[in-house]
């Protein structure tokens, strides 16, 4: 009885190897630099999604801090949404005692035409890969 379960062991280690080996034949490259259509494909695909997510708004910092000397809690704050280029937005909430305000400010190359406050460049500076 050991004798056959080891011949059957040995049978499927073997039916294993050779379809691990035609598999091997079949992705293969088969001349210099030659891959696959679906690695190709693979390939396309993972470079045309580096390109989209250059512009997405993945750079962000938040920066919180006290606006005005009688109000407490750093219930103000300024966020950075970035992009790879540094282009994006800076949003800024001034939190006062009755009313709060809110502010945007665009950002190209990360910089902005508009004065920025020195919570708005901090933000903007924590935001940098």
């Amino acid at each position: 009885m050991p004798t056959v379960l080891a011949s059957i062991a040995i049978f499927v280690a073997l039916l294993a190897l050779v379809v691990a080996f035609l598999t091997y034949l079949r992705v293969r490259p088969t001349a210099e630099g030659e891959l696959p259509a679906d690695v190709l494909g693979l390939r396309k695909e993972v470079a045309a999604l580096r390109k989209e997510a250059a512009g997405a708004l993945r750079h962000l910092a938040v920066v919180r801090y006290d606006a005005f000397e009688e109000m407490g809690g750093r219930l103000s704050w300024s966020l950075a949404l970035l992009d790879d280029a540094g282009d994006g937005v800076v949003l800024t909430s001034i939190r006062g005692r009755n009313e709060a305000r809110t502010y945007t400010k665009s950002v190209t190359s990360w910089r902005s035409d508009q004065e920025l406050s020195p919570e708005e460049t901090e933000a903007i500076t924590h935001a940098k890969p």
